[in-house]
């Protein structure tokens, strides 16, 4: 992503609610990441048989079809299912970015597999596609404290610091994110892990 697009990216960031966006790469690589990852692509235009807003982008020498769906959050499994289904794209080949709220702001994880943790994304999208065998990106978001304060939260503005640690951290994941594409995916996950905001 060039600088202008990932400033566009960082400046389209103003809430922490979950948007995610699919991705088919070429090769063995074919993934989904969240929204902010690739809100400054230009050519992100409406798609209805995806639900959603897509594009197909070179980056990192990958060939990659985004898509950012424009269903309520509940609903992204929908989209993610239409592009997996037109373009034969297998559940482990896919990667879902979203937001976590156990994971502190200024923090992400790679992970394959595990449960929705009631993400209702997540579990619509293990719904439509019959499976949890999918990679995850977890964007830290932190948490109100107070569950009943958690839809306010996640739909809310974010602070300065809370945008100066997504930032960062989300430069870090553009980092190491062809390598995961590569392969490489423990690498990836030893430095994403272990980064920290400063």
């Amino acid at each position: 992503m060039k600088p202008k697009k990932a400033e566009k990216a960082k400046k389209a960031a103003k809430t922490r609610s979950n948007h995610s966006c699919s991705e088919e790469g070429s090769g063995e690589w074919r993934r989904i990441l969240s929204w902010w990852l690739v809100w400054g692509t230009p050519a992100l235009r409406p798609e209805k048989k995806y639900h959603g807003l897509y594009a197909r982008i070179q980056w990192q020498g990958l060939d990659l079809h985004l898509l950012n769906p424009t269903t309520f959050m509940n609903r992204s499994g929908l989209a993610i299912k239409a592009l997996a289904d037109f373009f034969k794209i297998q559940p482990q080949q896919i990667l879902i970015a979203h937001d976590e709220l156990d994971l502190p702001p200024g923090t992400a994880k790679l992970k394959k597999g595990g449960g929705h943790g009631g993400h209702n994304g997540l579990r619509d999208t293990i719904a439509h596609l019959g499976t949890n065998d999918f990679q995850r990106l977890r964007i830290g978001i932190g948490h109100p404290g107070d569950s009943r304060r958690v839809t306010g939260y996640v739909l809310g503005r974010l602070g300065k610091q809370e945008t100066e640690e997504l930032n960062a951290v989300i430069d870090e994941i553009m980092r190491v994110l062809p390598d995961a594409a590569s392969g490489k995916l423990p690498a990836a996950m030893n430095r994403l892990h272990s980064f920290k905001p400063v």
